[in-house]
């Protein structure tokens, strides 16, 4: 599954505020005593993670980003990065081809906004390669099922319950785990001996934040509709409601997402 760029962009401020900061501190930790870092980013986009994330890393660093959209890499590819920082885009399908994008001298991992879109198979592949090069990994931003929204509606359960029912749907990589994936996923690498930081890393949209409440009810609206177990008529009525809301200054809106660090034993 890909996302388009105007999407990516329109979020981006919104998950560089969410993301957590004690987790992005024990990911920097980690690689304090490291001179030079390699980093692969899987499902890169158009890099939103290496602009988060390597401004607050004191070393040289050359980050590989991966993505089977070659639109969106080749956005990626207009980026200017700051001295000490150097990248590369890599086309790689990673539902098919994870471990090519994993070969070679890896000192960090990071993925945002993916996790909750893979299956439970393909997280225990991707678990099962990182821990055998004992790499550590920082997934930032996996959806948890957390949402809250003013102000209320009738429909608000209906329509919540049927985009969870549509996120873990296929998204490419065979069922999703959605709300889920990122317990699965710490529960994993912890059975590993892993040591994992978590912590929360929710949207939070205030009423000026309009233009991203109008896309993101609207694609909740499409998502309840594909999963067609309510009447479109009540559909149609709480999207109406929540466009209202947002035209006048009344709505907000706060999307619970999950971060974490998970490093192997004797990394700090």
């Amino acid at each position: 599954m890909s996302f388009s760029k105007d999407w990516l962009a329109l979020r981006e401020p919104y998950d560089a505020r969410a993301r957590n900061v004690s987790v992005v501190e024990a990911v920097i930790a980690s690689l304090a005593d490291k001179s030079t870092i390699r980093i692969v980013d899987l499902a890169c986009g158009t890099g939103s993670t290496m602009r988060a994330l390597a401004p607050k890393i004191p070393a040289a660093q050359h980050w590989q980003l991966v993505d089977n959209n070659l639109s969106l890499l080749a956005r990626a590819s207009e980026m200017k990065p700051a001295v000490g920082v150097t990248f590369s885009t890599t086309p790689i399908d990673i539902g098919y081809d994870l471990e090519a994008a994993l070969d070679g001298p890896v000192d960090l991992i990071t993925t945002s906004a993916l996790l909750d879109l893979v299956s439970e198979l393909w997280l225990e592949r991707l678990v099962t390669e990182i821990g055998a090069r004992k790499i550590p990994l920082y997934a930032a931003l996996s959806y948890d099922g957390r949402i809250e929204t003013t102000p209320h509606h009738s429909h608000d359960g209906a329509i919540m319950a049927a985009m969870n029912t549509h996120q873990r749907g296929d998204k490419g990589f065979g069922p999703a785990l959605g709300p889920a994936a990122a317990s699965v996923a710490i529960s994993r690498f912890e059975s590993l001996g892993y040591r994992v930081v978590h912590g929360p890393a929710d949207w939070r949209f205030d009423p000026t934040d309009r233009d991203i409440q109008r896309e993101t009810f609207s694609g909740w609206a499409s998502a309840a509709r594909d999963v067609d177990n309510l009447p479109l008529a009540d559909i149609v009525e709480w999207l109406t409601f929540r466009r209202d809301a947002i035209a006048a200054g009344r709505s907000s809106l706060r999307v619970g997402h999950i971060d974490f660090f998970a490093a192997p034993a004797g990394l700090r």
